[in-house]
């Protein structure tokens, strides 16, 4: 399935269609798909600093800034990626950003609301403590050399 969003307050339905989830098995498919999926602005550099940056900036489905949750379906198909502990990684910064609206300096931003931004990996085979200890042993969920941000 891929990305997809969706309202966590309101318990709307999941819009569609989602973006495949083998377009997220490379680097450069991976941001295009976040980028198609979640309208990102044109200047989206297609990096992993960058889709921290849109992921923490993003104003929601309908242009509204509100909770979200992200479903990453068919996420099993993931674990072949040898860059899925960064990217898990990369999704906490920005929720960890999205969820506290910090400024540059790391303080309290008073103009910008902040919004809870959760990712949801949708497994089909996998147990989800295995999918867990997987990423944990990829080096970069909670590798400070691979921090970004």
């Amino acid at each position: 399935m891929g990305v997809r969003r969706g309202e966590c307050a309101a318990g709307a339905g999941w819009p569609g269609p989602a973006a495949r989830c083998r377009e997220l098995l490379e680097p450069a498919s991976l941001f295009g798909a976040f980028a198609r999926e979640l309208s990102f602005p044109g200047y989206f550099g297609h990096n992993w600093y960058a889709l921290v940056d849109c992921l923490d900036d993003w104003p929601g489905p309908g242009h509204v800034k509100r909770d979200v949750a992200l479903l990453i379906g068919e996420a099993d198909v993931l674990l072949g990626a040898d860059f899925l502990g960064l990217f898990i990684s990369v999704l906490c910064q920005a929720a960890w950003k999205a969820n506290l609206q910090l400024d540059a300096d790391g303080l309290p931003d008073g103009e910008r609301v902040p919004f809870v931004l959760h990712f949801v990996f949708l497994l089909e085979r996998t147990v989800p403590a295995d999918f867990a200890e997987t990423v944990s042993g990829t080096g970069g969920w909670m590798s400070s050399s691979r921090t970004i941000g």
